[in-house]
């Protein structure tokens, strides 16, 4: 039988990787892994003193809030290993993937890529690099707020400015605290320039083609681009 198709998304904060990903988990019966969520869920409900170890090292969970919070990416060993475990339970349930933001900085990416392959097959592994300017990074993630139950993003626009709660679920619209502040985006973008975007050449390496789409478009433009893409 086929092996299940692995989407890995690339881009910026705010380019729109988790709208992008729901659409396609949709689309092509995908499971959304999204590392954002598995780290937030591990470290926001961490107590003092709590660790991970990894390899023999032991992560402490409340540094790596710490982190998360400031817009520093996490430890990679830390969220390789979240990531990793996440990634066996699904490929053991046959599960095809869309990961949006994972892996984050080249050693995820040498710790994740090889696993990957081994799992599905370097054929079946797609990415795309969703691109954004700098100004329009900083300007949707400003505007950006999310719900309070699933955690989703709602998209920004003259249509859902004046909305206090979801209209899917029905939870109040907030803020994430912290994250998205004009000066932890401008440090969240220069992590993801110094760190993440280190990542094309190395898929390029590994035989994986990277597809670049342009983000600045409309939802439903990058959406065609990317499956046209794929």
């Amino acid at each position: 039988m086929k092996k299940p198709q692995i989407v890995i998304l690339l881009g910026s904060p705010g380019a729109g990787k988790g709208t992008q990903a729901e659409l396609l988990s949709d689309k092509l019966n995908l499971y959304y892994l999204e590392t954002s969520k598995l780290i937030e869920a591990t470290v926001m409900k961490a107590k003092e003193g709590e660790s991970i170890e990894v390899e023999g090292k032991e992560y402490s969970l409340t540094e790596e809030k710490k982190l998360w919070l400031a817009g520093v990416l996490c430890s990679p060993p830390f969220v390789s290993f979240l990531v990793k475990q996440k990634l066996n339970q699904l490929a053991e349930e046959g599960k095809g993937i869309v990961m949006a933001g994972s892996p984050r900085t080249l050693p995820e990416g040498k710790d994740q890529v090889p696993l990957l392959k081994k799992l599905y097959g370097a054929e079946n592994i797609k990415v795309v690099l969703i691109e954004l300017t700098p100004e329009q990074t900083i300007w949707r993630n400003s505007h950006r707020r999310i719900c309070d139950l699933m955690r989703h993003p709602i998209l920004y626009a003259e249509e859902t400015e004046k909305l206090t709660h979801c209209p899917l679920d029905g939870s109040k619209l907030i803020k994430r605290e912290g994250l998205d502040e004009p000066e932890t985006i401008k440090v969240r973008l220069k992590e993801y320039k110094e760190r993440t975007l280190p990542l094309v050449g190395y898929f390029t390496e590994e035989g994986l083609k990277v597809e670049k789409v342009n983000g600045e478009q409309s939802v439903e433009a990058v959406h065609q681009d990317i499956l046209k893409s794929l």
